[in-house]
């Protein structure tokens, strides 16, 4: 049965798309909706804490590429850094939230953030390298019964 109720899967690491992602959500949950964040692959950066991750050399390897929620850049223009800082003084002239303190609004509204656990293994993630407010990981067949009982479901 539908319920008032929005499941997302974050699929993406960039910052503008990270940004859309829980401005929706926040959005959602401000107005009374339950929300889920599923983060798969690129996505787990947005819940992962500032630490190296990794057990063999490519998942070492990984890790040194992978980054945090304060790091990660936009989808166009980042030349190697420079549109994320860009961005961000653009965005603190607006007065607009950063993604951190969206993050922040997220949790504070009750939005369900949700690690992929097939991701987090192939990338060699643990549990203990995301931030303490994530639930524990789930797989695809968690978000589709989340999905399925959803108002509304996005992919980003």
């Amino acid at each position: 049965m539908e319920q008032n109720k929005l499941s997302m899967v974050v699929f993406s690491g960039d910052m503008d798309k990270l940004m859309a992602a829980f401005i929706i959500a926040t959005g959602a949950a401000a107005s009374g909706m339950e929300v889920s964040m599923f983060f798969t692959f690129w996505g787990l950066q947005a819940i992962k804490k500032s630490e190296k991750t990794g057990k063999s050399f490519f998942g070492k390897l990984l890790g040194v590429m992978l980054k945090d929620i304060n790091t990660v850049g936009p989808s166009k223009m980042n030349f190697g850094g420079i549109g994320r800082w860009m961005f961000k003084k653009m965005m603190k002239a607006k007065n607009v939230a950063m993604l951190n303190q969206l993050r922040d609004m997220a949790i504070q509204l009750g939005v369900k953030l949700i690690p992929c656990q097939m991701s987090m293994e192939v990338m060699e993630l643990t549990l203990d390298k995301l931030i303490p407010q994530v639930s524990q990981p789930a797989g695809v067949a968690t978000f589709l019964e989340e999905a399925k009982n959803s108002k509304i479901t996005l992919f980003i």
